[in-house]
Formats: C-alpha cells, structure tokens, sequence
C-alpha cells in the first residue's frame, strides 16, 4: 500500500542521423553557421543536395552569413577565403618574395614595403607598398574557381563581389594613385564589369592619413570567372627615393550571403 504506480520507461527518440532527413530550412539553417571557406570548398562536395543553389542547402544568403575578407598586404596571412587577393610576406622577408602573387612594375626607384607613417584602424597589416616618382604598377589576376568557387554559383547566383584599397601620402610629398577592377569571362582578356577610381591627387604637406577606396560589383552578368586587381601610384614632385603613393590591405571579398 501506498506505493506509487510503477511507470513503463519512456520509448527512446527515433533519431535520424542523416542530416538529409531534415527539412530546407532547418539543414539551411544549420548549414549557415559553418566558415564561408568550409562550406564553399568541403560542404558542397557531400552530396548532389548540400551541392544545389545556395537558396537551398547552403542557407548562406537567407541567414545572411559572409564569407570572411582577406587583404592582400605585405604582412600576414589570414584564413583563405572563397576568393580574395592573395596577400604576400612579412615586410621582413626582403627580396623577390616581398612582392609574391602579385605582377609588378617599378618605375622610377620602384616599389618597397616601410611601416605605415598613419595606422589604418583594424587592418590585419599596418605595412604598406610605397610607390617612387614615376607611375609603379602592382595587378593580380584571381581565379575565382581555383578559389572554391563554382560556375552554376557565379552565372545563376551572382553573389556580391566586394573590392577595397587604402592609399596615402608622407607629410611633405604629395602623390597620385589610381585603381582598376575587372571582372573577367573564362578567357582571361573579355571584360564583363569594371570598376575605375582616379582620386584628386594629395598635396604636398598633408596629414598623412589614408583614403578608402571601395566598391560592390553587383548582377554583373553571367560568365565571371577571375578578377583582375591593378592599382598604381607615385609622387608628384619626382623626388629620387620612395615618396609616392603608399597602399595597403587591397582586398577582394566574394559575399556569400
């Protein structure tokens, strides 16, 4: 007497662990917390479903995530993005290295890389390119595909490319600088988009800050596979040395969602 009725234990959870079993939205949903780099270049290689438009099982553009920039800076190597200027070695490495993943053209005394004169606020790198008194060119070509990214994403999608660059001067010389974007078929040399920035020069005796530079290429078209990153600068009074134009952290950020 007095003793409570004994209870059946509850039936276990039947518990599918195929993840496919699961609805759109919540696989999208789960998927949407993964780095943009994991899910562009190893989530999309799991099945024909997980590899579908990234309205479906990759949930990126409804949770709104972004794939993570880099910049292409003399210092530092962040994680590899879906796609992104390349960025080269420490400003310590001198040499040949100095100048890697990128095509350059030295004018005048050419390029070098000096500690930045004015810090750029939350740059991965406070180095700099410092251009000299004939016009110094620096391009890289990104290969979109050899990036993670693929044809059916780029043509049927379009995602947001986003290109950024910051220049400046020394204090007493003032420069010019120039950049140039292209978005580029599977050729290499047919141009879909294009984005041109030719700033007023900086004169001489300025406060040495840096200018931003920026740009979203958006419903650019169908057939996009590299893009083509050029800037280029040099000082305005043909001073010998390095006084020209000083760049850092050139970024190019594909946006998943």
């Amino acid at each position: 007497m007095g003793q409570a009725a004994s209870r059946a234990p509850p039936a276990p959870l039947d518990l599918d662990p195929n993840p496919n079993s699961l609805p759109d939205e919540l696989l999208a949903l789960i998927l949407s917390w993964v780095p943009g780099p994991v899910l562009v270049t190893r989530c999309r290689l799991v099945c024909r479903r997980w590899a579908g438009p990234p309205r479906r099982a990759h949930g990126v553009a409804a949770a709104g995530r972004e794939a993570a920039g880099l910049a292409g800076h003399p210092g530092g190597r962040p994680p590899l993005p879906p796609a992104a200027v390349e960025p080269d070695l420490p400003a310590g490495a001198l040499g040949a290295d100095q100048f890697c993943h990128w095509h350059v053209e030295h004018g005048g005394n050419g390029w070098m890389v000096e500690e930045n004169r004015c810090p750029v606020e939350d740059a991965p790198a406070q180095t700099c390119f410092v251009s000299s008194f004939q016009w110094c060119i620096k391009s890289q070509l990104v290969d979109l595909l050899k990036q993670g990214l693929w044809e059916e994403l780029l043509d049927n999608y379009q995602p947001e490319i986003y290109i950024s660059d910051w220049w400046g001067a020394r204090e007493d010389c003032g420069c010019e600088y120039s950049i140039c974007v292209k978005l580029l078929a599977a050729d290499g040399r047919t141009v879909i988009a294009e984005f041109q920035a030719n700033p007023d020069p900086i004169q001489q005796w300025n406060d040495a800050r840096y200018h931003h530079v920026s740009y979203w290429f958006r419903q650019y078209g169908r057939g996009v596979r590299y893009v083509h990153f050029l800037h280029k600068g040099k000082d305005t009074h043909f001073w010998a040395g390095h006084y020209g134009a000083r760049i850092t952290n050139s970024t190019v950020m594909v946006k998943l969602g």
